[in-house]
């Protein structure tokens, strides 16, 4: 018996939150692979501009929400070793696809399908209709997105699932915050990957090569992951520890009756506690999403940088987030040391991360003295979004059944995706307008100089030439991201008192 009481619990469960923490990174790795090529090598071929590229990150988050509503309840109903090897599946055949849509474009239009990617770029180069290579090959990239979107879906409910099954609650938010720190890793590590594979082998082999990824992925989950209770890696303690919430949840152990009590979408919405995590995502989803998508569109619009020029301070930026596992550390300390609930505990974090946002209403203005100042000012608001994500996907822990996470989470994800949409779909059409009708040649408005291109496209090096014949531009797009920055600055703390006014206390639902 003195033995038994002095055997210290194995560490198993870090090992799945390591893998937990590999597929986001993959995850966030296959999203960025459009953002860092659409500029510098995607737009030339195709012709897009601001709009298009908005129009395919918009439609994305559109089928990431609804994909999202969905993947939960998948997650549940296959569990979590199936649901997170179909999720991963998925979308790493989409990224993937991608590769193969200027081979597409250029068959559909010319009839003549050239299997190589620089016959295709040849022969596209040979057509004289870029309206039609718009419209086919936004139509393609939109269907490739599409495909990652229903994949990618899944890696979240099936990841704080996991968390749920292999760690208490005292430790979830910490587990959550290193397995999100992933999504930091993976903008981290893309950009000095991706333009730089893209220019060497072509934008094509950048989806190619990242994609794969996930194949790998999916073998070492094969090998590692088993339920708790019949997990053979872990030991007694281990397990003790892990299920020792149990029994305040009125959970059934993993692994017994938690499929034939299933909680369903419409059990889902009479909680208040949902209505929470929906609108806690909605409002912040969509900065994160925002600042991936867009900082580089960001650096290349305002300060010229092309894709390889904006590696370091892209990586610079992504690497200020990674301090985001503050986010894990400091509910736990307030439970621990102050004696809080963790719902309490997780609020009060959420507070004060949600203040560090307003930083990026001095972007932008701050921007005129150094690039380097608006870079950092996004790092310290992408790390304080990823500290407030990792405690808003464990309130759902906190306050739900096992059984029930997974669907909570794709509920409140479909939310975030819509929140992502509109800040994309908003972002696309606000640039390309602030462009046109904001911008100054020689202190005289653009479209008062150039009328016809109120309801035209500017010529991709229009404004190249006019600097060159010594015209001096003032671009009018600065006063669009201006105004996207303001947005992202305030919409944490709105969304914290909404949360807070939903669900004033911690409350554990029982049903």
């Amino acid at each position: 018996m003195k033995t038994e009481n002095t055997v210290k619990p194995s560490n198993f469960r870090w090992t799945i939150c390591v893998l937990l923490f590999l597929a986001t990174t993959i995850n966030y790795m296959d999203r960025q692979v459009l953002s860092l090529t659409w500029k510098d090598f995607i737009e030339p071929e195709f012709h897009w501009n601001n709009n298009d590229y908005g129009n395919i990150t918009a439609l994305f988050s559109i089928f990431y929400a609804v994909s999202m509503f969905f993947a939960g309840k998948f997650v549940d109903w296959l569990d979590t070793k199936k649901g997170f090897l179909w999720a991963i599946g998925i979308w790493s055949v989409g990224a993937c696809l991608h590769a193969f849509c200027g081979i597409a474009t250029s068959g559909l239009i010319t009839g003549e399908w050239i299997m190589s990617f620089e016959g295709s770029k040849e022969a596209l180069a040979k057509v004289d209709n870029a309206s039609l290579i718009i419209s086919t090959s936004v139509t393609l990239f939109i269907f490739a997105r599409l495909v990652l979107a229903v994949g990618e879906a899944g890696n979240f409910p099936a990841a704080i699932k996991t968390t749920a099954e292999f760690f208490p609650k005292k430790d979830r938010a910490f587990a959550t915050s290193i397995f999100n720190a992933g999504a930091t890793v993976g903008a981290l590590a893309a950009p000095l990957t991706i333009p730089f594979i893209a220019k060497a082998y072509g934008w094509e082999m950048s989806f190619i090569i990242i994609g794969a990824l996930g194949f790998l992925w999916m073998g070492l989950w094969q090998f590692y992951y088993q339920k708790p209770d019949k997990c053979k890696k872990l030991n007694k303690e281990e397990l003790t520890y892990i299920q020792q919430d149990d029994a305040e949840d009125d959970c059934a152990p993993n692994g017994s009756n938690e499929k034939a009590r299933s909680f369903t979408f419409a059990q889902s919405f009479k909680y208040r506690q949902t209505w929470a995590f929906i609108v806690g995502k909605f409002m912040t989803d969509g900065v994160w999403w925002f600042y991936l998508f867009w900082t580089p569109a960001y650096l290349s619009s305002v300060y010229g940088m092309d894709s390889t020029q904006s590696a370091i301070p892209l990586f610079i930026l992504y690497a200020i987030t990674l301090f985001s596992i503050i986010g894990g550390w400091l509910p736990k300390y307030f439970v621990d040391k102050m004696g809080m609930n963790p719902y309490s505990g997780r609020m009060k974090a959420m507070l004060i991360f949600a203040f560090f946002p307003l930083l990026a209403l001095l972007a932008q203005p701050a921007g005129t003295i150094s690039f380097w100042l608006p870079v950092i000012i996004i790092g310290i608001a992408g790390a304080a979004h990823q500290a407030w994500s990792a405690n808003i996907f464990s309130t759902v822990g906190d306050m739900f059944p096992k059984r029930a996470i997974a669907t909570i989470t794709g509920i409140g994800g479909m939310a975030g995706g819509l929140g992502s949409f509109l800040i994309n779909k908003g972002s696309g059409v606000l640039f390309d307008y602030s462009h046109k009708a904001w911008t100054t040649v020689n202190n005289v408005p653009f479209l008062e100089k150039y009328p016809q291109y109120a309801t035209e496209r500017i010529p991709e090096n229009l404004f190249d030439d006019l600097r060159k014949s010594g015209a001096v531009i003032s671009d009018g797009i600065d006063k669009g991201y201006m105004i996207i920055f303001s947005i992202c600055a305030v919409a944490y703390l709105i969304a914290w008192f909404i949360m807070k006014s939903l669900v004033p206390k911690y409350k554990v639902i029982k049903d």
